[in-house]
């Protein structure tokens, strides 16, 4: 006995769904669980990886493929990988209830994670906890954004944690080398970009050791090579200043 199989129907199973609505038709996408956010936060880059299939659906969870004509019409193409990029960049990604829950609490220790990672409390240079952050996080009533990578949403979780309690970003510390004739001038235009000049040093070059916001590593290290056209250099010696033990709340 032979079991007819319709050639517009491909089965999946295991599938997140991303679905979008174009030219009065419904168009869905079937992506591996966990991968669709990985995409949209830049985190993955494979489309072969987030995607099940390079293909198409008007119903994913029925197997029916779009027609060709349906995808010029609503896309201007029939490219199918170029149309399901569109779709995962800009669609509704098709979750239940409980998933999205699992979703948000899992980016809330994400964040919570990066948070404690890069900050320390001021005053005695100890970090946090991810325990202490994630109660922090709750007192301040911070709401997960789906669509934001979680470094965005921890650079912001840091901007409100300010408000409420004593932290910071750690800095890193730092040697610069400039050479002895824009030495002092350019030490004049770091002042701004420096938190803590631990030593200083002139002889034939200025050597700076110091402490430095990681916001501004970027910044310093473009003056130094462009005032200096080369002939100075940073060296890197430690991501982040903190002392050992993690800080407490009392």
């Amino acid at each position: 006995m032979s079991i007819f199989t319709p050639t517009n129907q491909i089965r999946l199973t295991n599938v997140a769904v991303v679905r979008t609505r174009r030219a009065g038709k419904r168009f869905e996408i079937a992506c591996y669980r966990n991968k669709v956010m990985g995409w949209r936060s830049g985190a993955e880059k494979d489309i072969d990886e987030v995607l099940q299939t390079n293909t198409v659906f008007v119903n994913v969870s029925k197997g029916q493929v779009a027609k060709k004509e349906d995808l010029l019409k609503a896309f201007g193409t029939d490219d199918q990988t170029e149309i399901c990029k569109t779709i995962l960049t800009k669609g509704e990604l098709q979750v239940s209830d409980k998933e999205r829950h699992t979703q948000l609490e899992q980016m809330f220790r994400d964040i919570a994670t990066i948070v404690a990672e890069k900050c320390v409390n001021p005053e005695t240079k100890r970090p946090y906890t991810v325990i202490l952050i994630e109660r922090a996080m709750k007192d301040i009533h911070y709401s997960v954004k789906p669509n934001k990578s979680t470094k965005q949403q921890a650079l912001e979780v840091i901007r409100q944690l300010k408000e409420t309690m004593q932290i910071e970003r750690a800095h890193m510390r730092l040697r610069l080398i400039l050479p002895a004739k824009e030495g002092k001038k350019l030490k004049e235009k770091l002042k701004t970009l420096i938190k803590v000049i631990e030593s200083e040093d002139f002889d034939e070059q200025l050597e700076i050791v110091c402490l430095i916001d990681p916001g501004c590593f970027r910044e310093i290290d473009e003056l130094i090579r462009c005032e200096t056209k080369g002939k100075g250099s940073l060296e890197v010696l430690s991501l982040k200043d903190v002392e050992e033990g993690d800080e407490k709340f009392e």
